[in-house]
């Protein structure tokens, strides 16, 4: 008889992706002071991100352009992924709110389970920080309690614990703190309403060195201004890859929210 060999199936992780609006310019600011946006070196920077990730053996799935809406670059805030599950968010801002319809198109084409949080709640991706089955969720100027309730009542029974963390120096929970494959946190003290919240926190010195995209076991992804935070994670064993994102910086912006990550 032919010997049959058998190959175990790779799971390829899946990046989601939204190209930004030609109104990038008028995306909102609220905790920094407005400075012009030079589209055209945005397009480009967003690339270089997109193709970091490519280049890491992502698999890269585009959602279709919004470009009536100037922040939907910043994709992450319309949904959140958990075991299989894709919570679709009420943006806390209004301008934001169509931004999801595209989103919860493709999610649901891409064979996700498909729930939503629902009038009165608002909740952004940008205040959800998973680890492990640890949920840390964002309560400040655009995630409310009824959002995190809501989020809470769909992910605790899919073996979450959710841990509401208040903010209020920084847009979302992510513009403050995010994790190392560790488990880990690290956050810009400054930004930090109560560190000890995090059982596991590190303080960096620069604020875009609390930004971090995990894609690989040990290969983190991090904005290009941050070198001393590069070096401490490189020295911690971290293959670090740095990219520009400087446009996006000035809209409150870093490289956890350019992208959906789902594992």
């Amino acid at each position: 008889m032919p010997t049959i060999t058998v190959r175990a199936m790779v799971h390829q992780p899946t990046a989601l992706i939204r190209r930004p609006s030609p109104r990038l310019d008028e995306g909102l600011v609220t905790h920094i002071e407005r400075t012009p946006v030079d589209y055209e070196l945005a397009l480009k920077q967003w690339a270089n991100y997109v193709e970091a990730l490519r280049l890491c053996k992502w698999k890269i799935v585009e959602i279709p352009a919004a470009d009536d809406c100037p922040d939907s670059v910043f994709v992450e805030d319309a949904v959140v992924m958990y075991k299989g599950t894709a919570i679709i968010t009420r943006p806390g801002s209004d301008s934001r709110k169509p931004e999801i319809i595209g989103v919860e198109k493709v999610v649901a084409e891409l064979g996700h389970s498909v729930v939503r949080i629902t009038e009165p709640g608002t909740l952004d991706g940008g205040d959800v920080l998973k680890v492990d089955d640890t949920i840390y969720v964002g309560l400040g100027g655009r995630t409310n309690a009824e959002g995190i309730a809501q989020f809470a009542a769909i992910v605790q029974p899919l073996g979450a614990q959710v841990v509401t963390v208040p903010i209020t120096k920084v847009l979302h929970l992510k513009s403050a703190v995010t994790a190392l494959p560790s488990g880990e946190i690290i956050g810009f003290e400054e930004f930090v309403d109560d560190p000890s919240i995090f059982p596991d926190f590190i303080a960096v010195p620069e604020e875009s060195g609390s930004h971090v995209v995990i894609v690989g076991e040990k290969r983190l992804l991090m904005a290009a201004d941050a070198p001393e935070t590069a070096e401490t994670l490189r020295d911690m064993g971290y293959f670090v890859i740095e990219v520009d994102i400087s446009e996006f910086i000035k809209l409150e912006g870093c490289v956890t929210c350019l992208s959906v990550r789902i594992r």
